[in-house]
């Protein structure tokens, strides 16, 4: 009999090692979960965690945005100091064409006067000489000296002011020649000069007037 009470607490032994075994296991798992609970915290916790990682990336987001501005706020300054750099130097450019104009204006009265002036500085002479004339008596032989003196001294005064007569003969150039009139001789070439009514006048390379003429056809 003690054979066999031994057999059966053995068999319950051996039947209870693995009860308690399942038994131990139940409780650590049990561990584990209050253990992986009480890291991961309540809701409310994980709550103020979020909010508060919410207003963390807000803030890191908040700076960024004022760095950017900041940088603009720069960039912007920068670009209104060269707007007004360029407004003071067109100021000033268009300040020193309208005084260059002005300039050139005056300048250019200052040469036609003085041009003026030399011109009738020469002219003047002969028109003492035409009212000299015309205030003295004498016969028409007195009167034709007087004049062609008067002529000479015009000649002079056309020298000096480097005023050349057009040739009176020669063969027609409408550059130079205003043909009035035109006419059929054989004893002319074509376009050749007969006559001419008028006389004209050049200075340089400039036509002061052009010969009025006659033309052979």
């Amino acid at each position: 009999m003690h054979t066999n009470n031994s057999k059966n607490e053995k068999i319950l032994k051996e039947e209870k090692i693995p009860m308690d075994f399942e038994d131990s296991s139940s409780a650590d798992e049990t561990e584990l979960e209050e253990t992986e609970g009480n890291i991961e915290g309540t809701p409310e916790e994980a709550e103020i965690v979020e909010e508060e990682f919410i207003e963390l990336l807000e803030s890191e987001k908040e700076k960024d945005m004022n760095k950017k501005m900041k940088k603009l706020q720069e960039e912007n300054e920068k670009l209104e100091n060269e707007v007004i750099a360029i407004k003071d130097k067109f100021l000033r450019t268009m300040a020193e064409y309208e005084n260059f104009r002005k300039r050139t204006v005056k300048e250019k009265e200052g040469i036609y006067t003085d041009a003026c002036a030399d011109v009738l500085k020469e002219v003047l002479p002969v028109l003492d000489n035409l009212e000299r004339a015309l205030s003295v008596e004498g016969s028409g032989d007195d009167l034709r000296t007087g004049v062609e003196m008067t002529v000479r001294q015009f000649n002079d005064a056309f020298n000096k002011l480097g005023v050349e007569e057009l040739a009176p003969e020669g063969e027609f150039d409408p550059n130079l020649h205003n043909a009035v009139m035109h006419v059929e001789d054989e004893q002319y070439g074509a376009n050749e000069i007969v006559e001419v009514y008028q006389k004209g006048y050049k200075r340089a390379n400039k036509v002061l007037r052009h010969s009025m003429v006659k033309v052979a056809n």
